[in-house]
């Protein structure tokens, strides 16, 4: 029989969301073999927040994928030597906020994500790639990338893509 050891951050007491509450960041090497051990975790830090929904901490985690996978393929994240890093932290006691940031573009000109809308339905259709955005924008209450640094002449340094989720109000809260 084989035991397979669960990380030690499961076993933490999960506890209160609130207003300006940040997890550590995380740093990754920009491979996609490392995206495993990133889920796992977010899962983790997921863990720590009372009342979280398995579906939602699902659908975060799986959006967080696909940016990490947009950074590994689309950015110097992919190259030897590349990073990303993954930031969560809650804006208000309702909102958790997800973001990647890679090391910034490969090509001469910078780019920010964004879902290719000139596509006909065969195009969609046959296309393998480029639905990571679309689920993102499905899932998330909001989404949306900017530079790292927002000056002229660092354009290309890295770009973060972020994602909002609303969570469910707790237990017992009743709107006035």
């Amino acid at each position: 029989m084989t035991i397979v050891p669960c990380p030690s951050a499961l076993f933490h007491t999960p506890t209160p969301g609130f207003a300006g509450r940040r997890w550590a960041s995380r740093l990754y090497p920009g491979d996609l073999a490392e995206l495993s051990g990133a889920r796992q975790d977010l899962r983790a830090d997921l863990h720590r927040l009372q009342g979280l929904c398995p579906d939602l901490a699902d659908t975060i985690t799986l959006c967080a994928s696909e940016m990490f996978a947009n950074a590994c393929d689309h950015s110097r994240s992919g190259q030897k030597g590349g990073r990303i890093i993954r930031t969560l932290s809650m804006p208000t006691a309702r909102s958790l906020h997800v973001m990647i940031v890679d090391d910034g573009v490969r090509d001469a000109a910078p780019a920010f994500p964004e879902i290719p809308h000139q596509r006909t339905v065969e195009e969609w259709e046959e296309a393998e790639r480029g639905r990571g955005l679309l689920l993102i924008d499905a899932l998330a209450t909001c989404w949306g990338s900017r530079a790292v640094v927002d000056f002229p002449f660092c354009a290309g340094l890295g770009t973060a893509v972020w994602a909002e989720f609303t969570l469910p109000a707790p237990a017992g809260d009743v709107a006035r």
